[in-house]
């Protein structure tokens, strides 16, 4: 039994997060609190394995209360409830620095209240299994109040990425110093270690990098401003028809699909909403398969923290044309899900940890230290 604390100004909210949690066996709803105040003294007393958290509340916001948690070293895994909002995704991202696991965007109104127990229930529930109890007595390991942040390391001989031979299926693994572009996959635990990622790319990179980080809209748009400010490299929210250059992160905007289309010698950005891969829009799968098509195996694909399988169909179209595809692996992944369908499968050239994501693309891309 996952036990679960909501925190939520509104009334109906909380009832709406109570209605949908309820309705699961393995989650108890073991309380509620309508500010943060309320909830720092509910999680000493209650000791959730998981707390909903809202961002936006009286006397004490979600941003506070994740300082108390942390200050306080409460263990619970926090999950942000945020509204669709610039200001909720500016808040939210800065909420998942300083601790908090995932979010959820809250339902647009309150009105059609079975509908919004739907959508939470669709949205959360899986999050909430996805980081649930662990196989070792049934307890929550991770303690969001501290959470690890890995430090990259020199690659040593010894540790260097190596491809470990042919690609399922037809072609050669692509060398070194044959790559024209890069493609990243991330959902849960993203927003951070995406922080530990790009801002590692130095200057002179000057390979384009194409990513999806399934987040709704608004919140892409501040991911990319966030990691522009951070990196060396330019970082961008892609537009329909953008032209793409060398030395550029182009984020899929949520609700849209983004490929990579090739135009006499050049590419471009193509966006579109087709139906949602794997439930997903933006979907990693649907990049992937386009980058195979656009560059053929002139690839390095990363398939990154999340839960679900995002990522695995497209990892075999670009393996079929001899991509080098890279895994982050279990210990440093926030869910191993999409990671380990990759690695399982027997996709993966190398499963790295989180802190040499960046050195290893590097190395995979012939970039010259």
């Amino acid at each position: 039994m996952i036990r679960v604390l909501v925190v939520d100004d509104s009334l109906v909210f909380r009832k709406i997060l109570q209605e949908a949690l309820g309705k699961n066996p393995k989650i108890r709803v073991v309380g509620t609190a309508s500010n943060g105040r309320e909830a720092v003294q509910k999680i000493r007393i209650l000791r959730p394995d998981v707390t909903v958290l809202d961002v936006e509340m009286p006397e004490m916001d979600g941003l506070a209360t994740l300082e108390a948690i942390k200050r306080q070293r409460l263990r619970t895994i926090v999950i942000m409830f945020s509204s669709l909002t610039s200001q909720g995704a500016k808040t939210t991202l800065e909420a998942l620095s300083k601790g908090a696991v995932d979010f959820v965007p809250k339902p647009k109104g309150t009105g059609a209240f079975a509908e919004s127990v739907k959508t939470i229930e669709n949205l959360l529930i899986p999050k909430i299994e996805a980081l649930g109890p662990t196989r070792n007595g049934n307890k929550f390991q991770r303690n969001v109040a501290r959470p690890r942040v890995q430090v990259a390391k020199p690659a040593t001989k010894a540790s260097r990425p190596v491809c470990t031979g042919k690609a399922p299926g037809k072609g050669k693994v692509v060398r070194p110093g044959k790559i024209e572009a890069i493609g990243i996959g991330v959902s849960t635990g993203g927003p951070n270690s995406l922080n530990q990622v790009i801002p590692r790319f130095p200057a002179n990179f000057r390979l384009p990098i194409f990513l999806v980080q399934h987040m709704p809209p608004v919140f892409t748009a501040q991911l990319a401003h966030r990691l522009d400010q951070k990196s060396k490299l330019k970082v961008v929210e892609a537009k329909d028809n953008m032209p793409v250059t060398g030395g550029t992160v182009y984020i899929a905007p949520g609700d849209y699909h983004m490929e990579v289309k090739k135009k006499d010698r050049s590419f471009m950005v193509s966006l579109n909403q087709d139906p949602p891969e794997n439930s997903c829009r933006p979907a990693v799968d649907v990049l992937f398969r386009s980058l195979a098509k656009a560059y053929g195996g002139r690839v390095v694909a990363a398939v990154m923290t999340g839960m679900g399988q995002d990522g695995l169909e497209g990892a075999k179209f670009l393996k079929q044309k001899g991509a080098i595809i890279l895994a982050q692996d279990k210990e440093t992944s926030v869910v191993w899900g999409m990671p380990k369908f990759v690695a399982k499968s027997g996709l993966a050239d190398k499963v790295v940890p989180l802190g040499s994501i960046t050195s290893s693309i590097l190395e995979l891309s012939g970039h010259r230290f």
